[in-house]
């Protein structure tokens, strides 16, 4: 008998359902629901969240000073001090208030801009492709009203192209 140990696997077959976005939305919801649990019941031991997030979102708000210094991509720690974490799963948006060098802030944080989430305390992590902002509609610029033909100064006249035509002999 041959070993065929070395023979590479047939490829697999494109897929036609989206397996990967339903698995990386699934896993979104765990982090909101982490999330939202955070925001209503405060930590429990010593467990504490990393969290990942693009600041090029047009969505995602950060004070002026900290889009300066992370302009890609920021991450945020959620242990002790930070309050006033919500969801709003329907707008997509979480906020969160927390302080950088003892200045108070409020981040609001679109959920599709998180790119990782972690809880070092059970060593549990995930990774998210970055998604693209929805774009923003183009303001529609309304199309200038075309001037009002002048009125007309003189009675309309009739031109006969009939002086013009080509006239053939009839036919013998």
């Amino acid at each position: 008998m041959q070993d065929n140990t070395d023979d590479p696997e047939p490829p697999r077959p494109d897929s036609l359902l989206p397996y990967d976005d339903w698995t990386e939305q699934a896993l979104r919801h765990v982090v909101v629901q982490a999330l939202k649990h955070a925001g209503t019941h405060g930590l429990p031991g010593e467990h504490h969240f990393y969290l990942t997030f693009r600041t090029d979102d047009p969505r995602t708000v950060v004070p002026p000073r900290l889009k300066a210094q992370y302009p890609q991509e920021m991450t945020i720690v959620l242990q002790h001090q930070f309050w006033d974490l919500m969801v709003d799963e329907a707008a997509g948006l979480m906020t969160v208030g927390l302080s950088f060098g003892g200045v108070p802030s409020t981040l609001r944080i679109p959920i599709d801009a998180i790119t990782a989430f972690a809880d070092p305390h059970i060593r549990y992590g995930l990774r998210f492709r970055a998604v693209e902002p929805p774009a923003e509609p183009e303001p529609e610029i309304a199309a200038p009203e075309p001037e009002p033909a002048p009125a007309p100064t003189e009675t309309p006249q009739v031109v006969s192209l009939d002086a013009f035509r080509r006239r053939t002999p009839p036919k013998e």
